[in-house]
């Protein structure tokens, strides 16, 4: 039957069609406690707020990180495991973390960049027979070491000073005919 406006008899035909339902019956609701977060006698700190007080502290500092921190009741020196990728003082070796670390100085550097930039675009012919040139020039060497400081820390490999060839010379020690047996030999 299609759908619309029907007549009272239709209705009530397609109606007496769909068998009685009884309602279930309704159940008391009973509150049930989750254990939600580190739960009492915890110390585990969640993977997710490591990253959050790491990133923290590489975008807004370490005062700004403690701070935040401590109104999870973490301390000060986890902080400093956090800001480097570990997950605590114990496995500072460790860092599972270091991507995220990694990703808030990358986006750090590439806002400094892009001062920088501005900040060089600003430097014309006009601007360096003024004054203000100087103020520009600082700000420019400002971001430049914000942008190297920001810099993801390069892999640890053999590290070659003078950044060209290594060269390793093998010299046979001299030995003296002495140290030699002599063996005669008939002619």
């Amino acid at each position: 039957m299609p759908i619309g406006i029907v007549s009272d008899a239709d209705f009530d035909l397609e109606k007496n069609k769909v068998p009685d339902v009884k309602p279930a019956p309704i159940k008391e609701a009973e509150i049930v406690d989750v254990n939600r977060g580190r739960g009492t006698g915890s110390v585990e700190v969640p993977n997710s707020l490591r990253n959050v007080i790491g990133d923290e502290s590489q975008t807004n500092g370490r005062q700004s990180a403690v701070e935040l921190a401590q109104s999870f009741g973490i301390s000060s020196s986890s902080v400093s495991a956090y800001s480097k990728g570990a997950t605590s003082t114990a496995t500072y070796d460790q860092r599972p973390n270091a991507g995220i670390i990694k990703q808030a100085r990358e986006r750090i550097a590439k806002r400094a960049r892009g001062k920088l930039m501005k900040a060089l675009n600003k430097i014309t012919d006009d601007k360096l027979d003024s004054t203000n040139a100087k103020d520009l020039a600082g700000i420019a060497k400002d971001m430049s070491a914000v942008v190297r400081n920001m810099e993801p820390e390069q892999e640890k490999g053999p590290v070659n000073p003078n950044n060209g060839p290594t060269f390793v010379f093998y010299a046979p020690q001299f030995r003296d005919e002495r140290h030699f047996d002599v063996v005669h030999a008939k002619e």
